[in-house]
């Protein structure tokens, strides 16, 4: 199962476990939006309840992304990335239904969307024990923030390396 399988599974899953406990009941018409205008689980899949809100990180439309205009040469494998408004509208999803783990790896994933991969690969590995200094993780921490303006992940490489350092498990430095 890929990941946007398993993502929709448990998506899915946290939808039918909220129904089932008590909440509104789906009148088969899709809200526009929850309180202060926020998506909701009545709106999800967002696919089905929304696709004129979602576009890609390239600016296409939900609707144009089909894999015969990509086979065509009418769209690219860039334009097939998620953008960061709809890994918001799913972390709004998440919090609907008081799943804040979730919200908040999406938000995580969200910023990291225009770190380039490689450097996204680099920091993975640098999280791993006994890969890192303190320092480095810092720095790692520092330049989220700076160049990318990823405030989230850089507070949680800094709060790894806070958790890294109580637990020994830095790289010697």
């Amino acid at each position: 199962m890929d990941q946007e399988q398993l993502m929709k599974k448990i998506v899915e899953e946290v939808v039918k476990e909220m129904m089932a406990g008590g909440s509104a009941p789906d009148t088969g018409r899709p809200q526009a939006d929850g309180p202060e205008g926020k998506v909701t689980a009545s709106n999800y899949p967002l696919a089905e309840k929304l696709s004129d809100r979602i576009f890609s990180q390239t600016g296409k439309r939900f609707d144009e992304l089909e894999l015969k205009a990509l086979l065509d040469g009418q769209i690219s494998a860039e334009d097939m990335r998620i953008s960061p408004e709809t890994l918001e509208m799913q972390a709004q999803v998440a919090e609907s239904v008081d799943r804040a783990a979730l919200a908040e790896n999406m938000r995580r994933a969200a910023e990291l969307i225009n770190v380039p991969d490689a450097r996204v690969l680099e920091i993975y590995n640098a999280l791993r024990p006994y890969r890192s200094t303190k320092q480095e993780l810092l720095d790692i921490s520092n330049e989220l923030e700076s160049k990318y303006r990823c405030t989230i992940c850089s507070k949680f490489v800094r709060e790894a390396a806070e958790v890294y350092e109580q637990r020994g498990r830095l790289k010697a430095g």
